[in-house]
């Protein structure tokens, strides 16, 4: 059931008194403070480390407690980053604000903003689905939602994730007989951690690029147990066997000359847009697993009903579409531009983590 109750009446000016669109990012007035800004401000409260979301250059960050060592992996030792616990309130210039789990990726979380008896949730990026990487998504009852809309249409509707590591397995298993190397392709954090959670890795050995090893370290010190794997810059290329292995690396990292040490390899990538079959052809692919760390559309409109908004604004994605529906369905959503950009296809990886 969702988390707390609505308290008073809602509206859209309401709403946009205590929160609004700037060239900046959401900012809230009153608290003299901004949620997810893109560009530096002397106060950033963050949903969650993905670099949309936690851009550099802010003098101080508020922060869920349980995305500490992500965030200071993204974000460097010079960032003034402090952090609240899940589920606990504190008051900034009068405005409370809380933050509640959303289910995204280790540490990411909701954050509730309350002033007067009116309140909104900012729920930066969420999932439904079950994730052992992370804390599951919890509904909270606002008079505002702000939601993602990444995957906001009807087709995208996600397999059971079981279902989804069991043909990663079988993958793998065949690429062994067949003298292949397995690449596997995710987002450095958070994906590729919940496919490793997932995986069976007594299939052979796990190699993986920089990038992911050192987001590896951060889950494995708060506590997510992953199984073992080793960077691939700790080994000898050429004394290597890697037809047996598995090897994770971010999407940019197949095309250049890091990925041929590798040999004869079998390229696959998890992601929610492998919905679409033509993704993975024109990414060159051999195999394409729908997994996402987004709501997919049946979740995303549960969630909608969960919170009990009146006023819903819908960010990235299909964002006109889902206003739309929701719109044909009686209630009172609008598109909130934002620089937020969800899933994407690509992800950069930097040459000195290969």
């Amino acid at each position: 059931m969702p988390a707390e109750q609505i308290c008073g009446l809602s509206s859209m000016g309401k709403a946009q008194d205590l929160l609004t669109v700037t060239p900046k990012g959401l900012f809230c007035k009153e608290g003299n403070f901004y949620v997810d800004p893109w560009k530096p401000v002397d106060h950033a409260v963050i949903t969650h480390a993905h670099a949309d979301h936690a851009r550099w250059g802010s003098k101080r960050y508020l922060a869920a407690d349980t995305s500490s060592q992500v965030l200071r992996i993204r974000m460097g030792d010079k960032a003034n980053l402090s952090f609240q616990p899940l589920g606990k309130s504190q008051t900034i210039n009068g405005v409370k604000v809380t933050f509640y789990p959303a289910g995204h990726i280790l540490g990411s979380a909701q954050v509730k903003i309350e002033k007067g008896g009116y309140s909104i949730v900012v729920s930066g990026d969420y999932k439904r689905n079950p994730d052992a990487t992370c804390l599951p998504f919890e509904p909270v009852r606002c008079n505002t939602f702000i939601t993602e809309s990444t995957f906001g249409l009807p087709i995208y509707r996600w397999p059971d994730p079981q279902t989804v590591f069991d043909g990663i397995n079988q993958w793998w298993q065949s690429n062994r007989e067949s003298g292949k190397t397995s690449m596997l392709l995710a987002y450095s954090l958070g994906k590729a951690q919940r496919l490793l959670s997932g995986i069976d890795s007594s299939i052979g050995p796990i190699y993986t690029h920089g990038a992911v090893e050192k987001l590896n370290a951060g889950y494995r010190d708060s506590g997510v147990a992953l199984p073992e794997t080793t960077f691939v810059g700790d080994v000898d290329a050429k004394e290597t066997d890697w037809s047996q292995s598995l090897v994770v690396a971010p999407p940019a990292a197949v095309g250049g000359s890091w990925a041929k040490r590798f040999g004869k390899m079998s390229v696959a990538m998890a992601s929610g847009w492998m919905q679409i079959r033509g993704t993975r052809r024109r990414r060159s692919m051999d195999r394409g697993f729908i997994l996402s760390d987004h709501v997919d559309w049946r979740d995303l409109m549960q969630t909608i009903k969960e919170t009990e908004a009146d006023d819903i604004w819908v960010t990235h994605g299909f964002s006109d579409i889902v206003v739309r529906h929701l719109q044909e369905q009686g209630l009172n959503a609008k598109v909130v531009e934002t620089e937020f950009t969800g899933e994407t296809l690509q992800e950069d990886a930097e040459p000195s983590q290969a």
